[in-house]
C-alpha cells in the first residue's frame, strides 16, 4: 500500500485493524505526527512558526489568521482542514483519523478533545478502529474541557459549555452543555 492508498482509505473512513499494512502506515504517520507536535510543545515559537509547524503537521496550508497557544496533541495531524480566523487555546488534543473539519471564525478552549474513532464493541474486534469525522461550523465556541466524540456536527454559531461531553448533533444557534450535552437555549 502506497502513501496515495493509503490516505484514500483514511478518507473513505475505512476501519483499520492491528497488524496489517495499513496499521503499520497508520503508526508510520503517528510517529511522525509525534516528532511535529514534539518541536511544537518543546519550545516557545512566533506565531508564523507555530503555523508552519501546523502546516506540516497537517500536510495542509494554514491561513495566516490561525491562531493557536501550543502545547498541542494529536495522533495523526493529516485529516484536520481549518478555516479562517480560528484560534486554539492550551492543551487541545485532536483524535483526527476520522477527520476534523473547523469553519471560519471557531474558538477552541483550553484542554478541549475532539475524538474521531470507536474500538470494535465486541472483545475480538477491540483491536479494529472505526472512524467518525468531526464537522464544526463557523463561529463555533467550544469551552474548556469539552469534549466532542466520533461523528458529532456542530452548526454554525453553536456554543458549547465548558467541561460538556457531545455525543450528538448540536444545531446552529444552539448553546449545549452537561454530560451528555443537551441544549439548554437558542440563540436569537
Amino acid at each position: 500500500m502506497n502513501k496515495n492508498e493509503f490516505m484514500e482509505l483514511i478518507k473513505r473512513g475505512d476501519p483499520i485493524t492491528g497488524g496489517t499494512e495499513a496499521h503499520a502506515l497508520l503508526v508510520q504517520y503517528s510517529n511522525e505526527a509525534l516528532r511535529i507536535t514534539a518541536e511544537l510543545n518543546g519550545a516557545y515559537h512566533e506565531p508564523d512558526k507555530v503555523r508552519a509547524l501546523f502546516s506540516r503537521l497537517t500536510g495542509k496550508d494554514i491561513d495566516d489568521s490561525f491562531f493557536m497557544f501550543p502545547p498541542f496533541y494529536t495522533d495523526f495531524g493529516k485529516n484536520i482542514t481549518i478555516g479562517k480566523n480560528v484560534f486554539f487555546n492550551t492543551g487541545c488534543t485532536f483524535q483526527d483519523r476520522g477527520g476534523i473539519t473547523i469553519g471560519d471564525g471557531t474558538q477552541i478552549g483550553q484542554n478541549v478533545v475532539l475524538a474521531t474513532l470507536n474500538h470494535g464493541v465486541a472483545p475480538e474486534k477491540r483491536q479494529v478502529t472505526y472512524p467518525f469525522p468531526i464537522v464544526i461550523g463557523k463561529t463555533v465556541w467550544i469551552g474548556a474541557n469539552a469534549t466532542i466524540l466520533p461523528g458529532v456536527t456542530i452548526g454554525d454559531n453553536a456554543i458549547i459549555g465548558a467541561g460538556a461531553v457531545v455525543t450528538k448533533d448540536v444545531p446552529g444557534n444552539a448553546v449545549v452543555a452537561g454530560v451528555p450535552a443537551k441544549v439548554i437555549k437558542m440563540i436569537e
